[in-house]
């Protein structure tokens, strides 16, 4: 599926890179959660984002003709779809999922993974999403997958041919923020395909840290779809993702127990 938005032009100082092609946004959102189709629509505008995800087995892309399609709302010659398989809790759903996105969505292969471990946690089952990411792999689907922090998983996914690799920062719409930075680090430091946080993100402050600790983008939805003003939070969104990259290519000072004065001490007027 192409989109007029991907853009592998160098004119872009500092895109991000998936698969080859360049987006701009670093920020990508969910489409779930939004109260109808146009808070949806206006939402992800404000957020800039590029790259949009959408729950299979809970949106409408077509399956039913006689519902609102998301599709008319988000075009998909606007906005890269990113199909996910929400809601499957054993790779043999998940795989299905995905075929049936590539079907609906004309072919297009990239998906988002992510296999469930239970209804409580909605922790990843890393066993059955590593099952289920060989087979997608093997089957030409781009594979982003969703999973925990743990820097050994991380990289045996990028090793297996994931295109991108998502590591949590706090259970799914807990809002929690990064719990385990130092963690997420070491998959940052260890990495060679894109690492974006996602899931348990619940402000502006917890994208801008992500970024700040070297991830190259963060995925969010309920962060945004469930603030009091979902339009005015993806605006928040969007600009600390900008303001939380510049921060890391910036540099930040070292830490210091003690103070260090900002003007120099030698060569005063008295």
């Amino acid at each position: 599926m192409s989109s007029v938005m991907k853009t592998n032009s160098p004119s872009i100082a500092d895109p991000l890179m998936i698969d080859g092609i360049a987006y701009q946004s670093r920020l990508l959102v969910g489409t779930g959660k939004y109260k109808d189709m146009e808070e949806t629509r206006l939402a992800v505008e404000a957020s800039g984002a590029e790259i949009i995800t959408v729950a299979i087995r809970r949106t409408n892309i077509g399956q039913t003709k006689d519902e609102p399609n998301l599709l008319e709302t988000l075009p998909p010659d606007r906005y890269t779809y990113l199909p996910n398989t929400a809601g499957c809790y054993s790779a043999e759903d998940a795989i299905r999922t995905c075929r049936l996105a590539r079907e609906l969505l004309d072919g297009h292969n990239l998906v988002k993974l992510e296999v469930l471990g239970d209804e409580k946690t909605l922790f990843p089952d890393i066993t059955q999403t590593l099952s289920a990411a060989e087979i997608l792999i093997a089957d030409d689907f781009k594979v982003m997958v969703y999973t925990n922090d743990d820097p050994i998983i991380a990289k045996r996914l990028e090793e297996m041919g994931c295109v991108a690799v998502m590591p949590l920062a706090a259970p799914i719409g807990s809002g929690l923020g990064i719990r385990n930075p130092y963690n997420i680090r070491t998959i940052v430091e260890n990495a060679e395909v894109p690492i974006l946080v996602d899931a348990g993100v619940g402000c502006a402050s917890d994208s801008a840290i992500a970024m700040e600790l070297g991830c190259d983008g963060v995925l969010m939805n309920t962060a945004i779809a469930g603030a009091k003003d979902p339009v005015l939070m993806a605006s928040a969104m969007k600009k600390a993702i900008e303001a939380g990259r510049e921060s890391f290519l910036a540099g930040r000072i070292p830490r210091k127990r003690f103070a260090s004065a900002s003007s120099p001490v030698d060569g005063t007027f008295f």
